[in-house]
């Protein structure tokens, strides 16, 4: 990688990681050491560093941070005082990163830099700090447990664990803002193996102060059903609400709202609660109850999120005891409301307005539209007994 003016950069973090584990790497970032926020911009540099000097590259646009030191000024993860200077050497900034395995770099000339054993801590599959600055930073305990859903061969070190007990039990998870919270989990459940970040949050008793709904309940059925969805490549909602699906309606409401999450996964985690377990049964439904269940998730406006609802119910039913093979009924549901969303409200309105009947003719509207609803779904689900 050219740089301007000879700068002494190296790449660092993720990218080294990833490339020493064989993996693509998408985003590279770099330090830069023995410069100023001065020079840089000099070399054409664009500033973007709102809380310390991070500057973009001025042809590949890529993200050229300047060697700092950080130093804890109170509670939280923004409770620090940021130290850039020329004097800063790599190994000092190395060093205040999270985990051994993310404080590597790699000269221009490709040789490692490597002075917190994580090449061998890659090599042995362990989650391990640096040092004990990894204290400082509560959110360091969710990017862990996050890292731990993404490489499942990693096991956290016996002193790392430690550690993060004792920053729960001093009350460095309670200053986590709901947002920032929410932005690990997510990730999290989006990596191959999400119930191995629940595991260490739980192990960790971070999960019983973020999340005290979900530790209360926390099991291996609970672990099978979240990693089913992740198998299944389920979006974030649909992994989510499989997640919170036996909750009760009171703590699905009270988990999404401290964590804060966003509309659609609310609402989907507020369907699953309530519908899985009809859900499970659908094979059993008559074409009345099918198409209550239809009305009640909203379904014939909004098929999309019922189709995201049968996927987190997919995964609930992969999770129950036995051999896995239990059916969830899902694919009847999907051909029921196909029937019933085919069925023409515009045409049987047309026709309900042309009739002599007194009665108002919104009910009958209404009336006629759930009966030809219900005869089409009925003639669905006979065509998949058949």
């Amino acid at each position: 990688m050219a740089v301007p003016g000879r700068l002494v950069a190296y790449e660092v973090g993720g990218a080294v990681r990833d490339a020493l584990l064989g993996l693509p790497v998408h985003d590279r970032d770099w330090v830069v050491v023995g410069a100023t926020p001065e020079r840089m911009v000099e070399l054409g540099f664009r500033p973007v560093g709102r809380d310390f000097p991070v500057f973009l590259h001025p042809e590949t646009h890529e993200e050229y941070a300047l060697a700092r030191t950080e130093r804890k000024t109170a509670r939280g993860y923004r409770g620090f005082a940021v130290h850039a200077s020329p004097d800063v050497s790599l190994e000092d900034d190395l060093r205040r990163r999270d985990l051994t395995i993310n404080a590597m770099a790699r000269a221009a000339d490709g040789t490692l830099v490597d002075p917190w054993g994580g090449e061998r801590d890659l090599r042995d599959g362990v989650l391990r700090h640096v040092s004990e600055a990894f204290a400082e930073d509560p959110v360091r305990i969710l990017r862990l447990a996050r890292f731990a859903a993404r490489f499942e061969r990693f096991a956290v070190a016996p002193e790392t664990l430690a550690l993060m007990r004792a920053m729960v039990a001093g009350g460095e998870v309670d200053a986590l803002v709901p947002e920032r919270v929410w932005q690990e989990v997510s990730r999290g459940l989006g990596e191959a193996r999400p119930s191995r970040m629940l595991d260490v949050l739980r192990d960790a008793g971070a999960l019983a102060r973020l999340v005290p709904e979900l530790d209360a309940r926390w099991d291996a059925r609970l672990a099978r059903v979240v990693d089913a969805a992740a198998r299944d490549r389920a979006p974030l909602a649909a992994r989510f609400a499989a997640l919170l699906h036996g909750l009760d309606p009171a703590a699905v409401e009270a988990v999404c709202a401290r964590m804060r999450a966003p509309n659609d996964c609310r609402e989907l985690a507020r369907l699953a609660a309530a519908e899985h377990a009809t859900v499970e049964r659908a094979d059993a439904l008559d074409a009345a109850a099918t198409l209550a269940l239809i009305e009640r998730c909203d379904a014939v406006r909004k098929p999309a999120r019922f189709a995201l609802l049968l996927r987190a119910c997919d995964a609930i039913s992969e999770g129950l005891p036995g051999d896995g093979a239990t059916a969830s009924g899902t694919p009847r549901l999907g051909a029921a409301l196909r029937a019933a969303r085919a069925v023409d409200a515009g045409v049987i309105a047309a026709e309900v307005a042309r009739s002599p009947d007194p009665a108002p003719a919104a009910e009958r509207i209404g009336a006629a539209v759930r009966a030809a609803r219900q005869a089409a779904v009925r003639a669905a689900l006979d065509a998949d007994a058949g």
